[in-house]
């Protein structure tokens, strides 16, 4: 099949009006928007108007049914992914979707909430993977401008720091041993799992990735674990889960923190038996998974909260890796510059575009909270409101423009209030702490001589997080 994509265009493609209504009603409310077709051949005839990224496709239909659509997409190369619909007894016909190259199914009948999951997980992969392909072939070029010869694909840096996470990958990617990874929202720590994931000999297996924080809870067991027919009042038949699908490959935990305590536990039981069990099943399964959990928030804080096992901090501690945030490798600022006026450039037809030093220097001086994601969304809306082929700091946002007003003058101008030049002062104190000890409120409290409860009462105050 053609390469997957990831936006709001969905096809309906089944023979019954009335599963079509119900289904273009609830994606409509979600905002997505969707087109319909009663069967394969009406909806090849949709598909070569060009405007569809994601099929949802019936199994049984009249004329060309869903595996001869996907077997017809497939042939076409056309870049859409698919998603078949089944009727419980027709797994067996699912199954071989997916093998035929469908991203996922469903089965009759469903609940919205497991039609909009798959849609979002088929959604969330596919831009993973376009991703990837994308840094991987801008990382090839930028090898030829700049010192980044031992950077994995996708991570573009030349700093000393960006190196040395670089050299850890190449010294851990092969070991089994879970691996945490430490940083600020923002900072890439997905692009360094994937790359810990292809540096090792998993590389040709399963890259499973899942945000603990992006499902409900209600969910998250059975989205992990899988669960068996009966389980529970939905629980039409036997699910496989992420572990399951990770089998002799990676499993991505993004924001480990999120993760209720209940499957703590369970996760635990994995990490020390290498055993899952499926919801309401008593019989265990063995699985071979290399586990790789990231987070942005102090997971040491939250053993102390009682929030976090500690038993399962020091399980998934075994190798850390901290990934440094954008204002400690300010020298990975000019790289990533232009691998975003590059990225954009294409996607917004303004090839020619570069960027003034004037502005390259404001970039350079502002402290970027929000790290690189911060850094590209700037970039992409500076092309955008650029009025020549040149980004100039008026293109810039208020905040990167002014980050220096944000320093305390309290005794410049007319105003003699000590009240307000001591929480000048105290914000910029708070501001440089968290700086300096990227991010990290445990030692910028200890910094500041102040308890961990004040500093964060005060970082809401002041709006410093």
């Amino acid at each position: 099949m053609g390469k997957a994509s990831h936006g709001n265009r969905i096809l309906i493609v089944d023979d019954e009006e009335g599963m079509r209504h119900m289904l273009r009603t609830m994606l409509t409310h979600k905002d997505f928007e969707v087109s319909e077709a009663a069967n394969g051949e009406e909806a090849l005839a949709r598909l070569q108007e060009g405007d569809i990224d994601i099929v949802l496709a019936d199994v049984r239909m009249p004329k060309l049914d869903g595996l001869g659509l996907l077997k017809k997409i497939n042939r076409a190369k056309t870049p859409v992914t698919v998603i078949m619909m089944s009727a419980f007894a027709e797994i067996e016909t699912a199954i071989e979707a997916l093998k035929g190259g469908a991203a996922d199914y469903v089965s009759k009948p469903f609940k919205t909430d497991e039609v909009l999951l798959k849609i979002r997980l088929a959604q969330e992969r596919a831009r993973l993977e376009d991703e990837r392909e994308h840094l991987k072939a801008e990382n090839a070029r930028l090898r030829g401008q700049a010192p980044t010869a031992d950077a994995p694909a996708g991570i573009i840096g030349k700093s000393q720091r960006m190196n040395d996470i670089f050299n850890t990958i190449a010294k851990i990617a092969d070991y089994k041993s879970t691996a945490l990874l430490i940083g600020e929202s923002g900072t890439g720590k997905e692009l360094v799992a994937r790359a810990l994931h292809d540096k090792s000999i998993r590389a040709n297996k399963p890259f499973v990735p899942i945000n603990c924080g992006a499902i409900p809870a209600t969910l998250l067991e059975s989205e992990l674990f899988g669960h068996v027919k009966g389980a529970f009042t939905d629980a039409t038949r036997n699910k496989q889960g992420l572990f399951e699908e990770a089998h002799t490959g990676t499993l991505f935990l993004d924001e480990i923190g999120e993760l209720p305590v209940l499957l703590q536990v369970k996760l635990l039981r994995f990490l020390q038996e290498e055993e899952i069990r499926r919801v309401g099943d008593n019989k265990a399964i063995t699985v071979d998974v290399r586990v790789v959990a990231a987070t942005a928030r102090d997971l040491t804080e939250m053993v102390k909260d009682g929030t976090f096992r500690e038993d399962l901090y020091y399980r998934l501690n075994v190798l850390q890796l901290r990934i440094p945030p954008l204002r400690e490798r300010k020298d990975d600022v000019p790289l990533l510059v232009d691998h975003f006026i590059r990225k954009y450039g294409t996607r917004l037809n303004r090839e020619n575009m570069s960027i003034s030093r004037e502005a390259l220097r404001v970039l350079m001086d502002y402290a970027w909270p929000g790290n690189v994601r911060e850094l590209e969304n700037t970039i992409e809306r500076a092309m955008v409101l650029a009025d020549s082929d040149q980004i100039t700091p008026e293109n810039l946002p208020d905040k990167v423009r002014n980050e220096h007003d944000l320093s305390p003058q309290p005794f410049f101008g007319d105003d003699l209030s000590i009240k307000k030049a001591i929480r000048a002062i105290e914000r910029e104190l708070i501001r440089r702490s968290l700086e300096k000890t990227g991010g990290n409120r445990t030692r910028a409290a200890e910094l500041l001589e102040i308890s961990h409860r004040a500093l964060l009462y005060k970082i809401k105050e002041y709006g410093l997080s």
